[in-house]
């Protein structure tokens, strides 16, 4: 698959990974037989993700100077993804992500910003002023400075290109750019969490999370959200509910699922898919996503995804 470019806005993080018999509780220290070192940061794994599956990528967003920044750089190239637009910052370090991971896959996850938090919207607007005319999708997600993200769903509008926002976590800045009609992908809590922002309220209703038609009545675009392995919930600018079940996992760590699925999703968009097809591909994605430890290393390619969908 050769589609249009993917352009990614987020974070570039290292994730340093222990692995527990459960997930510690406050104030309990639990102790883990491994760690080890991995990419991620939210926007780099979806990235990585939209490139895997097969499109042209480029990552605006920042590292620092040092080791772990150079490391993350050289690893996104071997993956396929153009870094031309991540800032090296002298002063700060590349962000880093603690993560416990127990023996169910499940994980807990503090992230240290570091040059995430230097992300500026003045970088965004220059990188996306040079990339947004070969793009197909914008996907922006929200560990980087407020700003950065206003400015990334605003230059993508105002290009006219589809931008998908993945409020994860969910920011205040968030709830001013519905008035930009980005596509949203939350979670079930998240998409709760964004209704209540905008003073919008809405109940479940059988697979519909609470707040979902609220959300779409405000944006009057799509939103997804996301089940885990219940799947997911489309939901038209019409407020039709679409559920996409599902697919088959063997969970062995459920990091960066949701970067997978996002990072699908917009190379999807980017190619031409009609929604319903780009939300099912990638909800595949990421159940393959999960049967191996790190954020990246269970990613698909276009080849398996097309297998695992079947054909």
């Amino acid at each position: 698959m050769s589609g249009r470019t993917v352009v990614v806005v987020g974070a570039v993080n290292v994730d340093l990974v222990v692995a527990a018999p459960r997930l510690p509780g406050p104030g309990e220290t639990v102790v883990g037989g491994g760690v080890s070192r991995h990419a991620g940061g939210k926007g780099a794994n979806a990235a990585v993700a939209a490139a895997r599956a097969g499109a042209d990528v480029r990552l605006v967003g920042a590292v620092g100077a040092d080791e772990h920044g150079r490391t993350s750089l050289a690893e996104l190239v071997a993956d396929g993804v153009d870094p031309r637009h991540v800032a090296v910052l002298d002063d700060v370090p590349t962000g880093v992500a603690l993560i416990v991971v127990d023996a169910a896959g499940e994980n807990q996850i503090a992230v240290g910003a570091g040059a995430n938090a230097a992300v500026s919207a003045a970088h965004v607007r220059a990188a996306l002023d040079d990339a947004l005319p070969a793009a197909g999708c914008v996907l922006v997600s929200t560990e980087i400075t407020p700003a950065a993200v206003a400015a990334a769903v605003e230059r993508a509008a105002a290009a006219k290109v589809p931008c998908v926002l993945n409020p994860a976590p969910v920011i205040d800045v968030v709830g001013e750019l519905l008035r930009y009609g980005p596509i949203l992908t939350p979670n079930a809590s998240e998409c709760a969490h964004l209704a209540r922002l905008v003073g919008a309220r809405s109940p479940a209703q059988g697979p519909v999370p609470a707040g979902a038609r609220a959300l779409v009545e405000h944006t009057g675009a799509p939103v997804i959200v996301t089940l885990g392995g219940d799947g997911a919930v489309v939901l038209g600018p019409d407020g039709a509910a679409e559920p996409v079940p599902p697919s088959p996992a063997t969970v062995r760590d459920t990091t960066g699922a949701g970067d997978t699925f996002n990072g699908v999703l917009a190379a999807r968009l980017a190619d031409g898919d009609q929604m319903a097809v780009a939300v099912r591909l990638a909800s595949v994605a990421a159940a393959l996503s999960v049967g191996r430890v790190g954020a990246r290393a269970g990613m698909p390619t276009a080849e398996q995804i097309a297998e695992a969908a079947g054909g």
